[in-house]
């Protein structure tokens, strides 16, 4: 048995209540593949209270289990905008307000792009779209209409709502839905035939599940986007939705290791992926790692080893992460369900750092 599938199957063997009920891990070196473990089921559990399910139901993860990808979803609509970007369709430092007009009220006009993709508009972390708000067309105005907690480009806080924002201004721009422009320009041209919004039947079925909600009327998720904001605009949100496989996700990762390119396939400029992965936070904002376009950079808390080394990515809050570290030449993704069925039941920084550090020694 390797050393990696040992640290996973770890995660399925904490007593009680083990960290997920399914994982798959995927290393890449050099462009290659050099460890892919799975481990688990796709779903364990018939509620948060711990039920299980009758043993003849269960299905064993494997390669091809699609996870919800929560936060990675932002990496994607990250690099849809950086499309525009490149285009010229858009700008990274000219107000949002010429596209968003309910942006163009005080303050509000000195949000940009890199604002957004950084973390640093101002706006609040989340909003209670499902339970504030009435219906959809209520609850995007509310997102565009989001009172400003910080000066913008004064302060870090993680928002949600900003890549809200992101993914409005994306279809704003182009005149076409934030799913449309993921898979055209991002999925399509790489080959990810798995990621993507919204489920249809064949691929719900290969998802893992994860959490029992029944307080908003969900149940047991399984197929379904997790995040209820995301869940209470459609499932399409630019901050969370995509579902994809470990293989797809760690493609993505291998385009913005090489520069933008795949086995000559261009989906960003050399020089856009190069302001991707630089540090865009003042020296005097320090939440303990640095920022990117879209990626958090030298975040140790879940990268480990690797964080002292440049690596760049992001996590998902369902239990998920993509890993780059261009100076080893190497992807890390790991793919969990660790909110399943209940995300009080566990966190897994630990797992994180321990894949991280494996792929930096071996």
């Amino acid at each position: 048995m390797s050393r990696l599938t040992t640290l996973l199957l770890s995660g399925l063997e904490t007593g009680h209540r083990p960290l997920y009920s399914a994982a798959v891990a995927l290393i890449s070196r050099g462009g290659r593949t050099a460890d892919l473990v799975t481990v688990g089921h796709l779903s364990r559990y018939a509620d948060a209270d711990g039920i299980l399910v009758a043993p003849e139901t269960l299905q064993p993860a494997l390669e091809s289990t699609i996870f919800d990808l929560a936060s990675v979803t932002k990496l994607f609509t990250t690099a849809v905008l950086l499309t525009l970007v490149d285009e010229g369709r858009a700008s990274l430092d000219e107000p949002i307000a010429a596209w968003l007009p309910t942006f163009d009220d005080g303050e509000r006009r000195r949000i940009t792009l890199r604002h957004l993709l950084t973390h640093t508009s101002g706006l609040p972390a989340l909003l209670q779209l499902w339970t504030d708000w009435p219906d959809q067309a209520s609850r995007v105005e509310a997102v565009l209409r989001a009172p400003l907690v910080n000066r913008p480009g004064e302060t870090f806080e993680y928002s949600c709502v900003g890549f809200m924002v992101a993914g409005l201004l994306a279809e704003r721009i182009t005149g076409h839905r934030l799913p449309d422009l993921v898979h055209e320009r991002i999925c399509r041209p790489l080959g990810l035939t798995d990621t993507g919004f919204l489920p249809e039947p064949a691929r719900a079925a290969r998802a893992a599940a994860t959490e029992h909600q029944p307080h908003i009327g969900r149940g047991m998720l399984r197929g379904s986007v997790h995040d209820e904001n995301s869940w209470s605009l459609g499932g399409t949100a630019g901050n969370a939705g995509l579902f994809g496989t470990a293989a797809d996700v760690a493609r993505f990762g291998e385009m913005l290791r090489q520069g933008g390119a795949v086995d000559g396939v261009r989906v960003l400029r050399p020089d856009t992926v190069a302001e991707v992965t630089r540090d865009h936070l003042p020296p005097a904002i320090d939440p303990g790692f640095r920022h990117g376009l879209g990626v958090r950079i030298g975040d140790p808390h879940w990268m480990g080893t690797l964080a002292a080394t440049g690596a760049y990515g992001h996590t998902g809050f369902t239990g998920t992460s993509l890993l780059v570290d261009p100076s080893r030449d190497v992807v890390v993704v790991l793919l969990t369900n660790r909110v399943h069925p209940s995300r009080a039941w566990s966190d897994i920084a630990e797992i994180r750092r321990a894949v991280a550090e494996f792929a930096a020694d071996t």
